[in-house]
């Protein structure tokens, strides 16, 4: 059995409402209610986070919180680095999605010469940059940090030179260039991008599989066709965030998007991708109950992380 180490990121700073922080804790609750001694018996791995500066107004219009969002994804890649160098799998639990690039960072700094492909299963494309950002919010950016992408063929912000500055810092977190490659993402239930999302997502060929698609195929299929699109990958690197899943009953995120999946679909389609020997590590994001009633989006997410992490353990 390969050993696990849960990983607890509780930085919300990248996010656009508050409360993501609170989504692991809230996990917690959730196994308690079923009953589950899931917590029990696996060592955690906790992150300091920085959310101290949410006090403050951010300093950066096109990347909020930039600062702090670079020391966090530091801060995770030395986390997922050491424990990859190790041998561990990590099962990494957190706020909200920009920290996905600081694993995503610890994974190819551990196995630099390893093709890594990334599962990205999430009603967002998160292909933004400073450049071209609507919001600022640096969770819809952590695919373009790791991919060294400015996009600037669609800028469309007039962006400070200390943004660009720190931009160009977390561009080489986990060592100089590109982490991944574009045509190495496949995304999963992306429904809501923006035009400069959509551009690179037309000219890298990157393979969305909506939901009607997984509707249509079923779960196994598009599990089988997502994992051959990565078959020249050495590594594959899963995250789930739960806004992958239909706004009925994903109100407890802070970005909850209509024509989801349903919570069978998200509970199979983990269990199924996870099976696979390259994936090296899993990821669930944005859960935050300061926007639900009664924990039921933490409820269905702590079954399907429990669920994942059975089939890991069956299927080693």
């Amino acid at each position: 059995m390969r050993k696990i180490r849960l990983v607890e990121v509780r930085s919300e700073l990248a996010a656009g409402t508050r409360g993501a922080s609170m989504g692991i804790d809230a996990l917690k609750v959730a196994s308690i209610k079923r009953q589950s001694n899931f917590f029990m018996r696996f060592e955690p791995v906790s992150v300091q986070d920085e959310n101290q500066l949410l006090f403050g107004h951010p300093q950066f219009k096109h990347a909020k919180y930039a600062e702090g969002v670079a020391t966090m994804l530091d801060r995770v890649c030395d986390t997922i680095y050491s424990l990859r160098k190790d041998g561990l799998f990590p099962i990494v639990l957190a706020g909200d999605h920009s920290t996905a690039a600081g694993t995503i960072c610890g994974i190819k700094k551990a196995d630099p010469d390893k093709r890594l492909g990334v599962i990205w299963i999430d009603a967002h494309g998160d292909l933004h940059s400073p450049y071209t950002t609507p919001s600022g919010n640096m969770h819809g950016m952590p695919l373009a940090m790791v991919t060294a992408t400015d996009n600037e063929d669609c800028e469309v912000n007039d962006v400070e030179e200390e943004t660009e500055a720190i931009w160009e810092r977390i561009k080489q977190i986990g060592g100089r260039g590109p982490k991944i490659n574009l045509k190495d993402i496949v995304y999963i239930a992306v429904r809501d991008t923006e035009g400069p999302e959509d551009y690179l997502i037309e000219k890298h060929g990157i393979r969305n599989f909506k939901t009607q698609e997984v509707n249509e195929k079923g779960v196994t299929q598009v599990a089988k066709e997502a994992l051959e699109i990565l078959k020249d990958c050495d590594q594959i690197y899963i995250s789930f965030d739960v806004d992958s899943l239909d706004s009925s009953i994903s109100m407890g995120t802070g970005t909850p998007v209509p024509d989801g999946l349903n919570k069978d679909q998200a509970f199979d389609l983990n269990k199924e991708l996870i099976k696979d020997k390259r994936v090296c590590c899993w990821e669930i994001v944005e859960v935050n109950p300061t926007l639900d009633t009664e924990n039921k989006m933490a409820e269905n997410a702590f079954e399907i992380l429990e669920a994942a992490t059975d089939s890991l353990i069956e299927n080693f």
